[in-house]
Parts: C-alpha cells; sequence; structure tokens
C-alpha cells in the first residue's frame, strides 16, 4: 500500500513505508533526544508501558538498517557519558520518515472510527 502523505515527503519516504513496529519505535525513542542503544530500550518500554520490551541483537539490527537508510546516525554523547556507548539521534529525514508513518498510521486510526471498529474520540 501506497499512501502519498504530502507533496513534500512522499518521494522520500514511498520506498520506506510502512515501518515495522520495532522501527517505528526506535524512531519515536530518537524522536525528543539522542540515547545510547539500553537507553533506547528502556525508553520503548516505557513509551508501551512494558508491551514492547526489544532485545539487544533485535535493536542493532534495526538500528544498523536505519543507519544504512540514513534514518538516523551516530552522535556524540554527552561529556559525562561512558566513551564506549555509541548514541544515536535522528537525521532530518528520520523525522520526515517518522512524521509520514505517524500521519499514515493516524489516518488508518481515522478509518477504523469511521467503520465504527474503534469508537470515536
Amino acid at each position: 500500500m501506497v499512501i502519498h502523505v504530502t507533496d513534500e515527503t512522499s518521494a522520500v519516504v514511498d520506498d520506506l513505508l510502512p515501518l515495522t513496529h520495532i522501527v517505528y519505535y526506535v524512531l519515536l525513542s530518537l524522536s525528543d533526544e539522542a540515547r545510547h542503544g539500553y537507553g533506547i530500550i528502556k525508553d520503548v518500554a516505557d513509551r508501551t508501558g512494558g508491551r514492547l520490551e526489544l532485545e539487544a541483537g533485535t535493536l542493532y539490527a534495526a538500528i544498523k538498517r536505519l543507519r544504512d537508510d540514513e534514518l538516523i546516525d551516530e552522535t556524540p554523547g554527552p561529556a559525562d557519558a561512558d566513551a564506549r556507548r555509541r548514541y544515536y539521534r535522528l537525521t532530518p529525514r528520520g523525522e520526515r520518515v517518522l512524521r509520514a508513518e505517524s500521519e499514515r498510521l493516524e489516518l488508518m486510526v481515522q478509518l477504523a472510527r469511521d467503520a465504527r471498529v474503534l469508537p470515536s474520540s
């Protein structure tokens, strides 16, 4: 399924959507600040109320894909951070993809509400 969210983002994201739920949550975790791997794992667990607990191998496979797709990149951590930890942040492209996927999901929820599969908000 291809959903053109907006003219400015569609060319950039058509080939990347839909995102897997793992990739979506990793991008969402990095939307407000740079984090290291364990920080991402904790943030995703917190955001999902413990419903999703990422395994390290799953996370690092997602990070590799996200870096290859130029959605995230490595960034220096805080000055007091352990030098062995690698921190990641969203790229501008990653921000656009996250927004487009969020809009796509919002549209799907609205369609479910219109069909009375979900209650109206």
